[in-house]
């Protein structure tokens, strides 16, 4: 069996056993709260934690995981898919086809935060006019703090500018992703608390 047959093998077990971890009340559900994908199956978090351990991480597989439009699959190849092994192009090609918040959020906690140009990929999609890529880079850029990594002068500026701008937008899921993304700025230390009063001072806001 060649490798592209095995990859096939598990794709196919894999849509079989979302049948078996199906929740219709769940995906009746986030269809009601917008979450409209062309299949979606329900299948928990955690499920689908499990499953990804279960196949490890494996580029052929999640490759093919994320050409399926479900939402399951795609979720799962955020999952499986070896940050050391995905080129900036695969990134970007993600990005354009994330057909929702929940799979951004998914991509940047699961995947984005552990690439080695993660801030560079994070600052491009905060500079973007399209809210998924705003929504995705907010997140990551969340994720990129709390693990501790500060940004130099310049990027404190940038960062600063556009969450304001994102803050303004009509977008209530930009302005949440953008203040989540201040908080976690200003709990860099005393000096990044200071320096977020100071900016959302301007928009009468507060950090918490």
């Amino acid at each position: 069996m060649t490798m592209d047959n095995q990859t096939q093998e598990k794709l196919k077990a894999i849509k079989r056993s979302f049948f078996l971890r199906m929740d219709g009340t769940a995906s009746r559900s986030m269809r009601e709260k917008g979450l409209d994908y062309k299949i979606n199956w329900g299948v928990s978090i955690p499920d689908l934690r499990q499953m990804a351990s279960q196949y490890g991480k494996d580029y052929a597989l999640a490759i093919a995981l994320w050409k399926e439009d479900i939402r399951e699959c795609k979720i799962l190849a955020t999952m499986i898919m070896p940050p050391e092994e995905m080129l900036p192009e695969i990134v970007e090609l993600w990005m354009e086809q994330t057909p929702s918040q929940e799979i951004a959020e998914m991509a940047a906690f699961n995947l984005y935060q552990h690439l080695d140009y993660a801030p560079v990929m994070a600052f491009q999609w905060i500079a973007s006019d399209n809210e998924m890529e705003q929504i995705c880079g907010y997140n990551l850029l969340s994720r990129l703090f709390m693990k501790g990594q500060e940004p130099n002068e310049r990027g404190i500026q940038e960062f600063l500018d556009q969450a304001l701008t994102a803050l303004q937008s009509p977008s209530v899921s930009i302005r949440h992703a953008a203040m989540n993304s201040v908080q976690r700025f200003a709990s860099l230390g005393d000096d990044y608390a200071q320096i977020s009063e100071s900016a959302l001072k301007t928009l009468n806001l507060g950090i918490f």
